[in-house]
């Protein structure tokens, strides 16, 4: 699948955990409130990790076409470093 298709899958799914956040916030503090909201809490923390990868994984795709057009052999060039 495509960068741009996971990143709209993970957008909705950080949207939907955030209602779920709102909603779970609102309602008395029981046990199973809690639960609901810190399930809520982690879909929303992975959802928004996943963004940040499929943000980062696009701006590099993105970095070897420019590489690309202005004639650079080897991307990053030689002598940077990396990790």
């Amino acid at each position: 699948m495509a960068v741009p298709k996971h990143l709209e899958e993970a957008v909705a799914r950080l949207t939907e955990a955030s209602l779920r956040i709102e909603q779970a916030r609102t309602k008395p503090a029981t046990l199973e409130n809690l639960q609901a909201w810190l399930v809520a809490l982690t879909d929303f923390s992975t959802a928004l990790s996943e963004v940040q990868e499929y943000n980062n994984e696009s701006i590099h795709e993105k970095l070897h076409e420019i590489a690309a057009r202005v004639g650079l052999r080897r991307f990053p060039a030689s002598g940077t470093k990396q990790k």
